[in-house]
């Protein structure tokens, strides 16, 4: 049986301010690079730029609303992405 393909995203949060509910960080995966803002107050999350925007997008949502309360700015984190970018 063959493994499923899979890709680890590297995560690195920048600010996070409660008074404004966002957080802004930069995520890598696949060779790719991305800045982003969630204003989790609003529960929106804008990725730029736009080349490769759908391969994350959604996982780097699943990720941020598991484990937004763990997350620090200065942190570095990892999570798995199904999928082969």
């Amino acid at each position: 049986m063959s493994q499923l393909p899979f890709t680890k995203a590297h995560l690195r949060i920048f600010r996070q301010s409660f008074s404004e509910q966002c957080l802004d960080g930069e995520v890598s995966a696949g060779g790719y690079e991305w800045q982003f803002t969630w204003e989790f107050g609003k529960g929106e999350l804008n990725v730029e730029p736009s080349l490769g925007r759908a391969l994350i997008k959604d996982a780097l949502m699943r990720f941020l609303v598991k484990a937004d309360y763990n997350l620090e700015p200065g942190g570095d984190y990892i999570f798995t992405i199904r999928a082969k970018f």
